[in-house]
């Protein structure tokens, strides 16, 4: 069965900083995009970084360009940096996997995904 899984959530205030991992198991994820989106409150799921596996290319959102840093530690973990966090940044954080290498900012190329962090940042 595969899953997964993400951790590093939790409350935090404006200005600080946070990571989040997601593990990945139950299959290799070799050839794999991750990526990382959020969905906050009454707003639609929202892209937040992608890293492919070949050749390690990132993409951000324009709303975390330069506050955020994806990386991978091997095929089956993802890490999400976060820093200088806003309030707007608060939401559930979800981590997905895509078989098609793209790392791209759609979330229908993505076909595994988590059950979400929870990301508060308070003013």
């Amino acid at each position: 069965q595969v899953q997964l899984v993400e951790s590093g959530g939790g409350l935090v205030q404006a200005g600080d900083s946070l990571s989040l991992s997601c593990a990945a198991s139950g299959r290799t994820f070799v050839n794999y995009a991750m990526g990382w989106f959020r969905q906050a409150p009454g707003k639609e799921r929202e892209f937040v970084a992608g890293i492919t596996w070949y050749g390690g290319r990132r993409n951000y959102a324009d709303s975390v360009k330069g506050r955020f840093a994806i990386s991978r530690d091997n095929a089956q973990k993802v890490n999400l940096q976060m820093y200088s966090l806003k309030p707007e940044d608060t939401a559930v954080y979800y981590c997905a996997a895509d078989s098609s290498d793209a790392g791209s900012d759609n979330e229908r190329d993505y076909d595994y995904w988590g059950q979400g962090t929870q990301v508060t940042v308070s003013s």
